[in-house]
């Protein structure tokens, strides 16, 4: 992302979402409501950085409505990643809560978590 283009995205996001998302794509419906496509990055969620983890895709899309911009509609479409642990089969996604704990992140950006994923 050219720093332009990346200072842009982080003003028009709730602060701290792009840590752990990618934009990957924005489209306008005939409506006129604007969907930011987001994916969760292939990180090791927290207490799992030293397993040997294998992405498994996503859970479904999930659509969240964030505030206006210049009389837009804006829908946060936002996939969620999950993993296989190799050792034991266990499927995990990372725990909301517990990034929401021990990171430092706005109160905006812990609310719009909590939003998603409670």
């Amino acid at each position: 992302m050219s720093t332009a283009y990346e200072t842009l995205v982080r003003l028009i996001l709730p602060e701290g979402l792009l840590e752990y998302f990618e934009l990957n794509d924005v489209r306008s419906s005939d409506s006129g409501q604007l969907n930011i496509y987001l994916e969760e990055k292939n990180l090791p969620p927290a207490g799992y950085e030293k397993s040997q983890l294998e992405s498994k895709g996503f859970l479904p899309e999930v659509s969240i409505q964030d505030f206006p911009i210049r009389g837009h509609k804006v829908a946060l479409c936002i996939k969620r990643r999950r993993w296989e642990v190799k050792a034991s089969g266990e499927i995990i996604t990372r725990d909301w809560n517990l990034v929401r704990k021990g990171a430092r992140m706005t109160t905006e950006f812990g609310t719009f978590l909590k939003g998603i994923f409670g």
